[in-house]
């Protein structure tokens, strides 16, 4: 018996207006067909190398398969961009807003989550005839300059794809180490011919910074999301934060002194999850031979104790700052440390897929060592909760869904990490993930007060 809801109309449009901060330059419709073309293309590359096997499983409820992202994609456009702003258009399919709606309730309803993987219907091949039906009608439509709505909500579906081709990396992740024979996902899309930087143990060190108001947030210019506004002041007692991530090896010291059989280093939240899910390592680690190993994209190796620590949830990441003597930084201050760097590191277009090891930090004639590796590699767990800035209001209709519905019981990450594109990147975007989610590509940067 079939108890799904009726599916919406085809011509319910959601509200016309962007999610982004307003007062800024909208590319042009040109500049963003050229963009939009960059952006499918990238999720095409990123699957080139797998079977529909590979892409139909969800592996646990916060996964989904590889297919569902190719098609969620390609229905955010055709929801806000052509179905509210292409004048007779028609839907690809009136079944697939039902199937690849996300948590946009405004915008009708949706197949459950925690069921992505039963759906076998549409294959693979009608995913791809999806995307390239509603990528006929973008391009179409991108030809002719349009108003400033539509290029908005354009470039927030780009902005969104991106998101999911991270995401999309990630579950694959999930995916493949599940599989007893572990599949290597760089085995199936040919290797990066780039060299890895060299391996080396750098002491930590600590860039210090003195107390005063300062503004963070998004301030103009390009592209933003809305959580990263308004702009607004804050006032800051004197702080530091270390030079470099945590490694592998330094976690590994946590590991060998009991930091996961001592209660007094985690929060009772956390405790009660440790003992629960039976928390001993990173997500990914394993015992083989007396010896750790970690799956990674590119099948099983050896932890190489110079790589930043990755896959730990905020409960570890906090335990660990307070095994070291120190605690996780606010976001605020990450940002302000980061005011002014460059957009700088391993993205998603190294094609490592992995963390690296640091390099020596410099010193810029400052006197003291420069930041290192603040983008990229793994996104850094924060002390602070995601909650909106003062004078934050979501934008109405569902785009409004987008960031302002998850303000509750998450924490920001900042930086971005080895799956994210560099141009998706600045330093007031904000990340958030539950802390118990360890799945992601996250790790830590220690900081202390002065």
């Amino acid at each position: 018996m079939d108890n799904r809801p009726e599916h919406p109309s085809t011509r319910e449009a959601p509200s016309r207006t962007s999610s982004a901060p307003p007062d800024r330059t909208i590319p042009s419709s040109a500049d963003l067909l050229d963009g939009y073309r960059s952006v499918r293309q990238r999720s095409r590359y990123l699957t080139r190398g797998l079977v529909p096997e590979d892409q139909v499983v969800q592996s646990m409820e916060d996964v989904s398969p590889t297919k569902w992202h190719l098609a969620h994609t390609t229905w955010f456009f055709e929801t806000f961009v052509l179905v509210p702003h292409k004048a007779e258009y028609s839907l690809h399919d009136e079944r697939y807003p039902y199937l690849f709606n996300s948590y946009y309730v405004q915008a009708g309803e949706r197949h459950c989550r925690a069921q992505r993987g039963y759906l076998s219907r549409p294959t693979v091949e009608e995913v791809w005839a999806y995307r390239k039906a509603v990528d006929d009608a973008m391009e179409a439509f991108l030809m002719e300059e349009r108003p400033t709505e539509a290029r908005a909500l354009v470039e927030l579906g780009l902005h969104h794809e991106q998101q999911h081709q991270e995401l999309l990396l990630t579950d694959l992740k999930h995916v493949f180490s599940v599989n007893p024979l572990r599949p290597a996902y760089l085995e199936l899309a040919d290797r990066s011919d780039e060299p890895a930087r060299p391996a080396m143990t750098i002491e930590p060190r600590w860039v210090s910074f003195p107390e005063g108001v300062y503004e963070v947030g998004w301030s103009g210019g390009g592209f933003a999301y809305d959580n990263e506004a308004p702009r607004h002041r804050r006032f800051l007692e004197p702080f530091a934060l270390a030079h470099r991530l945590v490694t592998n090896g330094d976690y590994l010291a946590f590991m060998d002194d009991d930091g996961y059989r001592r209660p007094e280093l985690w929060m009772s939240e956390g405790w009660a999850r440790r003992e629960e899910e039976g928390w001993t390592e990173p997500f990914y680690w394993e015992r083989r031979d007396g010896s750790w190993w970690m799956f990674t994209l590119q099948g099983m190796r050896p932890v190489d104790l110079d790589e930043p620590v990755c896959h730990v949830n905020w409960f570890e990441a906090d335990a660990f700052a307070r095994w070291a003597g120190a605690r996780l930084p606010r976001e605020e201050e990450w940002e302000i440390a980061a005011a002014g760097a460059p957009i700088e590191g391993n993205f998603v277009e190294s094609g490592r897929f992995h963390p690296v090891p640091a390099l020596p930090a410099g010193d810029e004639g400052s006197g003291r060592p420069t930041l290192d590796q603040l983008y990229g590699d793994v996104w850094e767990w924060t002390a602070s909760p995601y909650t909106p800035y003062p004078g934050f209001r979501p934008a109405p209709g569902a785009v409004g869904e987008y960031n302002g519905k998850f303000m509750v019981n998450q924490f920001v990450l900042r930086g971005g990490s080895c799956a994210t594109a560099q141009s998706h990147l600045r330093p007031t975007y904000r990340n958030f993930f539950h802390p118990d989610a360890s799945w992601q590509f996250s790790g830590i940067r220690l900081a202390k007060d002065l």
